[in-house]
């Protein structure tokens, strides 16, 4: 497994993780160690652009054509995604807040609605 997970650059846990959720197939061998065919490498690498665009891992899973992820736990699946998206999201306005001059900053961070941090506060209270 740690093979795999450095030749498609993520971590075993990963690999664990999705290997759970059905997304990447695999054999055993005679003693029991998962085995992976070459073409997961590729299989990681797209999953993750899918993430990195967006997409959850359950359409993930829809795409590949396995819906495994379904007969999931609320808690092994969605606090997993809610967490993805966060991040996602985390990124993506620490990008914009990048271009942003001080005054623009100021104008924006005056904006967010006391509901808005409310949910980001049960957000990350729900995560932990």
């Amino acid at each position: 497994m740690s093979d795999l997970a450095n030749k498609a650059g993520v971590t075993k846990r990963t690999i664990d993780y999705y290997t759970n959720l059905g997304l990447l197939e695999m054999d055993r061998s005679p003693s029991n160690y998962r085995l992976y065919p070459v073409e997961m490498v590729e299989r990681i690498h797209w999953i993750e652009e899918q993430k990195n665009s967006g997409k959850c891992l359950s359409e993930i899973a829809k795409l590949i054509g396995n819906e495994t992820t379904e007969s999931k736990p609320f808690e092994e699946v969605n606090i997993h995604e809610i967490r993805l998206q966060m991040k996602k999201l985390e990124k993506d306005v620490s990008k914009m807040m990048e271009n942003l001059d001080e005054r623009e900053k100021q104008q924006l961070k005056q904006k967010v609605t006391p509901e808005s941090v409310s949910l980001i506060q049960s957000l990350i209270l729900l995560l932990q």
